[in-house]
């Protein structure tokens, strides 16, 4: 294993975020290389963790006053040994290619677990939707579409949205592809309900998350019922996270951006988070302004120099981080531990640093690993395409149901892998195992291509 990630950091060695997703997986997949010799003879963790494919492409546009601006688009498709890519569109400042090949990389796995036949990609633009104009918008994603089209397809490559790609910016890339190729497919999910998009979309991983947890607490004989809660994030995530956790009986203290974090000793009711919904999704402010509507709240901005988030030193029985990767750093565990956090379930992708994740698990700490808990995203995505296929929509309520069993099967298959191969209870290394091995022995099947 050492030698795989070896040669990965000798190619890439700047990608830190992808050397980290590689290290984390391989590492937790050990005990399967070893009694699999197959997997090594035929170089099947080499070619997993080797994207199949990299598109990189420029993106030009003009903004309201009718300058030239240039942004660097990507599309990293990583495997398709089960099934056509899936995965996120990221625009973001931040985004580059060693975030989106390890955002590829972990949809791999996690479409793998979902049991539909979905293979992992990912991809995006270094663009920054915040601040710009609706028109600036479409005439960016009109742009990036008009080279990404050539890469994706309903059989092919299908992606959807991520951090800064939402209902509007997906409206305006899909119209783009209509156009582009004359065709109404499935191609992109996450798609308007008017006009191909799936109930419950939206809400999917966020929702996927709290019935993850509720499955980890169930084998223990616990509930979310009373239970006060710290999630981080405003976007549809900790939206969706915050309304189901509300739903099942368990008090919602915190919300986040880039900016800082609201903390509501009185709890954040279905009113409240229907305002944060509006000032999110529609007016798309800044958290800051709910204290405005709530005085009885407390806000506290943060700064990228901050060695820690003030968000995780609040006091909550339960964490749902849902904003970004690497988002709770060693010293941000300790307060966790400090507080008797008694679960941490990932609704974002790798909000954790593997420093933070062995930290938390070493105390004892229930955790659900992003590519487990937060894989109610791409299953409904599935059941989007699925309903595509079908020329049907189903009911919000079918869509809810099937879930719901698919989060249990994911709950369920992960704890058992855990237990087979010497690590009960442990979900990160369980749901990296029952991922990779699904993945490998279709790459078996199909030679080495």
């Amino acid at each position: 294993m050492t030698h795989i990630l070896h040669d990965a950091h000798d190619r890439d060695p700047h990608e830190k975020e992808f050397l980290q997703a590689v290290a984390d997986v391989m590492t937790s997949v050990q005990p399967v290389l070893d009694k699999t010799p197959e997997y090594r003879h035929h170089g099947i963790a080499r070619r997993m963790v080797e994207p199949e494919r990299i598109i990189t492409f420029r993106v030009p546009w003009l903004d309201d006053a009718q300058q030239v601006r240039v942004n660097r688009g990507f599309r990293v498709e990583m495997n398709n040994a089960i099934g056509p890519y899936k995965g996120g569109l990221r625009f973001h400042p931040s985004v580059n290619q060693s975030i989106l090949k390890f955002l590829a990389f972990e949809h791999v796995l996690k479409n793998a677990l979902t049991t539909m036949p979905l293979g992992g990609a990912a991809g995006g633009a270094d663009f920054d939707p915040k601040g710009k104009s609706d028109a600036e918008v479409m005439r960016f994603c009109q742009s990036f579409m008009a080279e990404l089209f050539r890469h994706i397809g309903a059989d092919t490559d299908v992606p959807e949205g991520d951090i800064g790609v939402g209902s509007r910016e997906i409206g305006y890339l899909f119209g783009m592809y209509r156009k582009l190729c004359n065709q109404f497919s499935g191609v992109i999910t996450g798609k308007g309900l008017g006009w191909g998009g799936s109930l419950i979309r939206p809400e999917a991983a966020g929702f996927g998350c709290v019935y993850f947890a509720a499955q980890m607490l169930a084998a223990r004989n616990d509930t979310l019922e009373g239970k006060t809660c710290l999630i981080s994030g405003s976007g549809n995530v900790a939206q969706a996270t915050a309304r189901k956790l509300i739903e099942m009986g368990a008090k919602v203290m915190t919300f986040s951006d880039s900016s800082g974090h609201i903390y509501d000793e009185q709890g954040i009711d279905l009113d409240k988070l229907e305002f944060v919904k509006r000032l999110k999704n529609i007016r798309r402010g800044r958290i800051s302004e709910y204290v405005d509507q709530y005085p009885d709240a407390t806000y506290t901005p943060t700064t990228p120099e901050m060695e820690s988030n003030p968000l995780w030193e609040h006091r909550g029985q339960f964490v749902f981080p849902c904003a970004t990767q690497n988002e709770i750093n060693a010293q941000d565990a300790y307060h966790l531990i400090n507080n008797n956090v008694k679960l941490v379930c990932e609704g974002a992708s790798m909000p954790c640093t593997s420093q933070a994740r062995t930290i938390i698990m070493d105390k004892g700490i229930l955790y659900g690993p992003g590519n487990a808990a937060n894989a109610g995203g791409v299953a409904v995505s599935g059941l989007e395409l699925t309903q595509n296929s079908i020329r049907l929509t189903w009911l919000g309520d079918e869509v809810d149901s099937r879930l719901k069993i698919i989060m249990k099967g994911i709950h369920d298959t992960c704890l058992a892998a855990a237990d087979a191969n010497g690590h009960p209870g442990n979900y990160f290394i369980g749901a990296n195992i029952v991922g990779f091995i699904k993945v490998a022995e279709a790459m078996l099947d199909q030679g080495v291509i």
